[in-house]
């Protein structure tokens, strides 16, 4: 197993469980204690985690693992959500991209779709604020890509800030497709981060239609800053976690809600 390969499976692991110790760690990942003790102390140094005596705890409430680690959680389901937002995104439309790993899989489901690669491009004006799903896309000639300005977020590669902004209240867009770290069919859709939930904000503003794509994990849960009301998000695609009693409650809320 690699280097990476291991940090990913540590910190999924730290993150499912809160804490971790060397000796079960390694039994786990097939490997030394000697090479989970080093591999903990490298994360540390990024902060990442908190070094413990005999292993590892989380960061307080503002922990968030760089999105390159959180690609592996609830993997299938994300690509389970993220063909079905890609269905329901129609040829020509201009649609709006956050960042996240769920947004990211709907970059790639749009991507994998042979009907828009087979018309005269542009099939697609996609917008974005994140880098890497603006990297993935810049190669496909079906694609029209507008990647905002801003400063970058290394955690999650989104581009935030006044320029961001700036190109967002220039455009209109079709649909927008927000990767959320919370939303309840109260309070309504929110993220970690004040500026990032900023630039989305303004984007569901400038939508005809706005589409929340996200796991039930994240379903009734509120975050510290707030991208919209529930009666601004048309579309929730989620998987078949979320039960029937939280889906009525999205329902009653105005909310059209896709479980697969």
């Amino acid at each position: 197993m690699s280097r990476e390969a291991r940090w990913q499976a540590l910190l999924a692991l730290l993150v499912e469980r809160g804490r971790l110790e060397v000796d079960p760690a390694a039994a786990e990942l097939g490997v030394s204690a000697a090479t989970i003790r080093r591999d903990l102390d490298q994360l540390a140094e990024q902060q990442m985690l908190v070094r413990t005596r005999g292993g590892a705890v989380l960061h307080g409430v503002s922990y968030e693992l760089p999105l390159r680690y959180r690609t592996s959680r609830r993997a299938a389901e994300k690509r389970r959500i993220s063909e079905a937002v890609a269905d329901l995104v129609d040829a020509g439309e201009v649609i709006g991209l956050t960042g996240g790993t769920t947004t990211t899989e709907v970059a790639r489901s749009l991507a994998g779709r042979a009907d828009l690669a087979e018309l005269t491009p542009p099939a697609l004006t996609v917008v974005t604020n994140a880098l890497n799903i603006a990297g993935e896309l810049a190669v496909r000639p079906q694609f029209k890509i507008v990647l905002t300005g801003g400063v970058a977020r290394p955690q999650s590669f989104e581009l935030t800030g006044p320029l961001a902004q700036g190109v967002l209240e220039q455009i209109t867009v079709d649909t927008a497709v927000l990767g959320v770290d919370g939303f309840d069919a109260a309070d309504g859709a929110a993220t970690r981060h004040e500026d990032e939930a900023a630039v989305n904000r303004l984007l569901c503003e400038r939508a005809r239609r706005v589409i929340v794509a996200t796991d039930s994990s994240k379903l009734g849960v509120r975050a510290f800053a707030r991208i919209c009301p529930t009666s601004a998000v048309d579309v929730l695609v989620t998987d078949a976690g979320l039960g029937d009693a939280g889906a009525a409650a999205f329902e009653e809320a105005g909310v059209e809600v896709v479980r697969v």
